[in-house]
């Protein structure tokens, strides 16, 4: 399986001065963590990490005696941009792929065992967390309109794993018809194509604030070498 790890992100929400993958957390990298379980993955034999020329050094240097393949793909201005560059620099041979962001550092390997398996089987399929909070859609006056049933709601996470070719094809009209989304799985819904749901437990959180990093520090002490 081919694993494409979005790394480009910035450090602004997390009052950070830096790629937030570049900050420690239990002794590592946000970035080492969340390459340590795709290392440990049986699936994963190829992973590209896509980030910001600036950051390439100092992510290049997390994996410079990889026993796997890693490669260095450079981000585009946003998420979908880069995704972009990581699916044109896939191997010919690559018929499917894992898009992650790299900041989800407590993924776990078994995760991407299981995604890359249904994956393997010509289908998409995203982790998702159900959600336990009760969810209120407002309007711009912020109005209650619409409280929907929990049991319909689930909060989209990645990895997320696609068919290659379809993927492409997503990004091509994304492209033309100028779609903008926040992960691969609402390209698939706009093009009618079926996505799957892979629950991967609330613990799967994207590091992203700093109270996210007490979270991390907290789960990940147990797994230090």
């Amino acid at each position: 399986m081919h694993l494409l790890i979005a790394a480009a992100g910035s450090g602004s929400r997390m009052g950070a001065d830096k790629n937030k993958l570049l900050l420690k957390v239990a002794g590592k990298t946000v970035l080492e963590w969340t390459l340590r379980a795709a290392l440990e993955s049986q699936a994963i034999k190829w992973i590209g990490i896509i980030g910001q020329p600036k950051d390439k050094i100092s992510i290049c240097s997390i994996f410079v005696d990889s026993v796997k393949s890693i490669h260095w793909i450079n981000g585009g201005s946003t998420r979908q941009q880069s995704v972009q560059n990581g699916l044109a620099a896939l191997p010919q041979d690559a018929s499917s792929v894992l898009i992650h962001d790299g900041a989800r550092c407590l993924v776990k390997s078994t995760i991407f065992d299981e995604i890359s398996k249904i994956v393997s089987e010509g289908q998409a399929v995203i982790a998702a967390s159900q959600v336990t909070d009760t969810i209120k859609k407002v309007d711009k006056d912020g109005n209650i309109i619409d409280s929907p049933p929990r049991s319909d709601l689930w909060a989209a996470q990645t990895p997320q794993g696609f068919p290659v070719s379809k993927l492409k094809d997503a990004h091509s009209e994304a492209t033309v018809k100028g779609w903008e989304v926040t992960d691969d799985a609402s390209l698939f819904e706009r093009m009618g194509f079926p996505v799957k749901i892979y629950d991967a437990g609330p613990s799967n959180i994207k590091v992203t604030t700093p109270f996210d990093l007490v979270i991390a520090e907290s789960l990940l002490s147990n797994l230090k070498d």
